[in-house]
């Protein structure tokens, strides 16, 4: 009970917060950096209509968010090692995806469509509760943090408590015998629900629902490090599986 009122009071902050101390320290700095900046003679054309703050970004140490960057990391390192003639991905990490199309021809398939062209990338919308693609078809499929929204309304999508389920029987659905699906989900030490915004899951369920597949490679993330083994004693985590079709 007190974890879940501080997260609706984190929530809260992003819409009532206001720091005139931080706001105006920030300013001192930036119009500090500016007056030194102008004293400096330079041959690039200055205006003061030019200014553009960035206050944001002095900070300390390198801002990463680790889940995806382990998990794009590692899902780029099995593409790279398996050379598919043609990769297909579901609702993953737009820019990833866009560099992963550099190395193999990659179509993307989400609800939203992109409006950038890339040489190798090419877009189809669809939901992944119904891919638009024929059974046993595809031989390279991804889907990184993406199955665990499914159905719980964070995107716009329909509330369907079954959706991570039915998400996983759709990409079983399409690849072809010895094909080969990447995704990441959140593991913990039992099935959450943490509505709206993602579920969690156990190994041994992931397992389950991948009966009949063969899993290749398994890594999991806690905190900010990877591990090559699940431990619910960790509680909540990523955990990256690499599956193939028998």
């Amino acid at each position: 009970m007190i974890n879940t009122i501080y997260i609706f009071f984190q929530i809260f902050k992003l819409f009532f917060s206001f720091k005139p101390i931080s706001f105006l320290n920030k300013f001192s700095w930036f119009f500090k950096n500016l007056y030194f900046y102008k004293k400096q003679k330079s041959n690039i054309n200055f205006k003061l209509s030019y200014l553009y703050p960035c206050l944001l970004d002095n900070t300390t140490s390198h801002q990463i968010e680790p889940t995806y960057f382990f998990q794009d990391s590692w899902a780029a390192g099995h593409i790279f090692k398996d050379k598919p003639e043609k990769h297909f991905d579901v609702g993953s990490n737009v820019m990833t995806i866009g560099v992963l199309s550099q190395f193999t021809p990659v179509t993307m398939i989400d609800i939203r469509p992109i409006d950038l062209k890339l040489p190798n990338l090419s877009f189809i919308k669809g939901s992944i509760l119904n891919l638009p693609f024929e059974d046993n078809s595809i031989s390279s499929i991804s889907s990184l943090c993406v199955l665990e929204h499914i159905g719980l309304g964070r995107y716009g999508d329909v509330i369907d408590s079954f959706g991570s389920e039915k998400s996983i029987e759709e990409l079983k659905r399409v690849l072809k015998s010895k094909g080969v699906v990447l995704f990441t989900v959140p593991v913990d030490n039992e099935n959450k629900v943490f509505f709206n915004a993602h579920r969690a899951f156990t190994r041994d369920y992931i397992i389950q629902l991948f009966e009949g597949f063969i899993l290749e490679d398994e890594k999991y993330h806690y905190g900010r490090k990877m591990y090559e083994t699940y431990d619910p004693l960790k509680g909540f985590g990523t955990g990256f599986f690499k599956f193939k079709k028998s």
